[in-house]
C-alpha cells in the first residue's frame, strides 16, 4: 500500500532542502528563499529561524543547540549558534578550498561528514579558483588545538550528493548521483576501517537511464529505527518518478512509494515518537507521512 503524503507547509519560492528534528519542531531549509524555517507539527505553524542563509542545503544539529549547514554558495560548512550569531568552520583540504557541500551528517564524536560535489550555482562573493580536482566525501573535526581540520575520505566518487552513517557508525552510506548517463548513480556502503580509512564500497543499488534520460539518484536519506535506509530519489522526466524507497543495510529493496511532488530533496523522521516521515521537494513543498509503519532512529541527547 502506498503511503499517504500530505502537505505540512508550502509551497515556497524555489526548492527546499535539509531537514533536522530538534525535539519539538522540524527544521528545514528554503534554499530558494535563503531561509532556515521551523515547522511545528501540533499547530502546523512555520516560524522563520534565519534569513540570508546563502544556499544552505543539508543541516544537522550540533552538541550545544547549534545547527551546522552545508552552505553551497559560500563553499563552507557554517554553524548557526543558539544565541543568533553564526560562525564559520574549516575551509580547506590539502591546502585548497573545498567545493560546494550539499549534505552532511554529524557522528557521535561530533565530527562532520559532508558530501562535497561541484555545485550547479555559482559561488557567491569572490570566486576562489580553481576548485578541487576531485569531488569527495570529506570529514571535518577539531584537532588537539581546537582548530578545524578537514580530511578526504573517499577517492572514487565523482558527484557525491548525500551521506549517512549506520547506527553503529561502522558503515558510511554515500549517494553517488552523476547526471551523465555514462557515469554511475549508486547507493554505496563503505566500511569504516579506522580513524582515517574507508574500505572498498559495496554497491547496494544502481539507477539506470532510458531514452528520456538518466534516472535521478538519491538526494537525501535517513535511518529508521531498525537500521534500514530511507532514501528519496527520482523525478518526473524519466525513470519510475519521484520515490521514497527503503533499503536494508545489505541493499535489499524492501519497499518504495511514489511522492506526489517532483524532485524530492531530503528526508527525516520527526513528530511524536519519531513516527512521521518528512520530505522536502524541489517544488517547494514540505511533505509528511504519518503512520507509515516506520519510525526514525532515537535522537542523540
Amino acid at each position: 500500500m502506498d503511503w499517504e503524503f500530505t502537505i505540512a507547509a508550502g509551497p515556497f519560492e524555489g526548492g527546499l532542502g535539509g531537514l533536522a528534528w530538534d525535539g519539538t519542531g522540524m527544521l528545514f531549509t528554503a534554499v530558494g528563499e535563503e531561509k532556515l524555517l521551523r515547522h511545528l507539527p501540533q499547530s502546523g505553524a512555520v516560524a522563520e529561524m534565519r534569513k540570508y542563509t546563502n544556499g544552505v542545503n543539508g543541516i544537522a544539529l550540533g552538541p550545544e543547540g547549534d545547527i551546522y549547514g552545508s552552505q553551497g554558495r559560500s563553499r563552507r560548512i557554517i554553524r548557526f549558534l543558539a544565541d543568533g550569531s553564526a560562525t564559520t568552520t574549516g575551509f580547506t583540504v590539502d591546502g585548497c578550498y573545498h567545493n560546494q557541500p550539499s549534505d552532511l551528517f554529524i557522528d557521535k564524536r561530533w565530527r562532520v561528514w559532508f558530501a562535497d560535489p561541484f555545485g550547479e550555482a555559482a559561488a557567491s562573493g569572490p570566486q576562489i579558483l580553481p576548485y578541487l580536482d576531485y569531488a569527495a566525501v570529506l570529514r571535518m573535526e577539531r584537532n588537539e588545538r581546537g582548530l578545524w581540520v578537514i580530511r578526504r575520505m573517499t577517492y572514487d566518487t565523482r558527484n557525491p550528493r548525500a551521506v549517512l552513517l549506520s547506527a553503529d557508525e561502522e558503515t558510511l552510506y554515500v549517494s553517488e548521483a552523476n547526471p551523465r548517463p555514462e557515469l554511475p548513480r549508486e547507493l554505496r556502503a563503505y566500511p569504516v576501517r579506522d580513524e582515517v580509512t574507508l574500505g572498498q564500497p559495496t554497491v547496494l543499488h544502481s539507477f539506470g537511464a532510458d531514452h528520456r534520460g538518466v534516472h535521478r539518484g538519491i538526494e537525501g536519506m535517513c535511518l529508521d529505527a531498525g537500521g534500514d535506509i530511507v532514501a528519496v530519489s527520482g523525478w518526473k522526466r524519466s525513470g519510475p518518478g519521484p520515490l521514497v524507497s527503503v533499503f536494508s543495510p545489505e541493499g535489499r529493496a524492501i519497499e518504495s512509494h511514489p511522492i506526489p511532488s517532483d524532485m524530492p530533496m531530503k528526508c527525516a523522521f520527526g513528530g511524536e515518537g519519531l513516527g512521521t516521515l518528512y520530505v522536502t521537494t524541489g517544488e517547494g513543498l514540505l511533505l509528511q507521512v504519518r503512520n507509515s509503519g516506520r519510525r526514525g532512529s532515537p535522537l542523540r541527547v
